[in-house]
């Protein structure tokens, strides 16, 4: 059996070729992406192209509402609770068990 320093031998030299393996495999990516990169450069030269011309304001290739993220003033209120809705999105479980016992989404406009 080995005894404990050869054991963390062992382990220090596995560590330093994790650490090779890992410097390894990041210059191996940066090399990849540098020939990717420079392949799209040559492509969209080639085709009188721009990064614009890609579309890369977002997935829809919309650019963002002026209104996105904005906090939206309540509609609806419970009286009893206190608790407000929107009117946007699901609607809470108050709103859901009101509707559900007969009332409507009237009676709880502010």
């Amino acid at each position: 059996m080995s005894n404990y320093q050869e054991l963390l031998a062992k382990k220090a030299a596995l560590e330093k070729q994790s650490a090779d393996l890992e410097k390894q495999l990041q210059d191996a990516r940066r090399a990849e992406r540098a020939g990717v990169i420079a392949q799209i450069k040559s492509l969209l030269a080639e085709h009188g192209l721009t990064v614009a011309d890609l579309g890369g304001a977002g997935k829809t290739g919309k650019a963002p509402s002026a209104s996105a993220g904005r906090k939206v003033a309540p509609k609806y209120r419970n009286k009893a609770t206190g608790e407000t809705w929107t009117g946007r999105g699901l609607q809470p479980k108050w709103v859901q068990a009101a509707v559900a016992s007969g009332k409507k989404l009237e009676e709880f406009t502010i």
